[in-house]
């Protein structure tokens, strides 16, 4: 196999885990930020020159960013509303759980039912653990929003490099 033919078909898979990391930001089964990190990695590594290094940079900047804001802005909401780890913990579990009880929506269902009866339980009220568990939801929600913006961005950087990299090589 030529060199030309190596780069389309690393692009073409770095391409198809670029959707399968923007998947994983929306429906948390993968760590979607770290596929698209690791993936362009490999493919800066095998495509070389300055676009794709240029392309990682960015784009490293951005996961790092995507991540460390998503979790520092869902963390503080949540310690605003004085939602401790523990129900937090227990709707990763019944999320896991989820997994193998309802492929694919069985995560965030069962995160959801799990944090929603953790926190009645902790709050002794159906009602203020329907609160608190709201309250975690959509904090959890503007993260991944903002997570799944930068990725976009990255997603866009990616793009860019993989233009300007097979235009230049006429």
């Amino acid at each position: 196999m030529d060199s030309l033919t190596v780069q389309i078909i690393v692009t073409v898979v770095v391409g198809l885990a670029y959707i399968v990391g923007l998947t994983g930001i929306i429906l948390p089964i993968l760590p979607g930020t770290i596929v698209i990190l690791i993936s362009t990695l490999v493919w800066a590594i095998i495509i070389g020159g300055w676009p794709s290094w240029v392309a990682f940079g960015l784009i490293a900047l951005f996961s790092i960013t995507g991540m460390t804001c998503s979790y520092v802005l869902t963390g503080r909401k949540l310690k605003q509303h004085e939602v401790p780890t523990w129900p937090l913990l227990v709707g990763i579990a019944a999320g896991i759980v989820g997994i193998f009880v309802i492929p694919f929506l069985g995560l965030p269902i069962g995160f959801v039912l799990g944090l929603c009866a953790a926190e009645a339980l902790r709050l002794q009220d159906l009602r203020k653990g329907l609160g608190s568990a709201w309250v975690a939801v959509k904090a959890l929600g503007v993260g991944i929003v903002i997570e799944f913006s930068l990725a976009m961005l990255s997603t866009i950087a990616f793009a860019a490099a993989v233009t300007t990299h097979f235009v230049s090589l006429r």
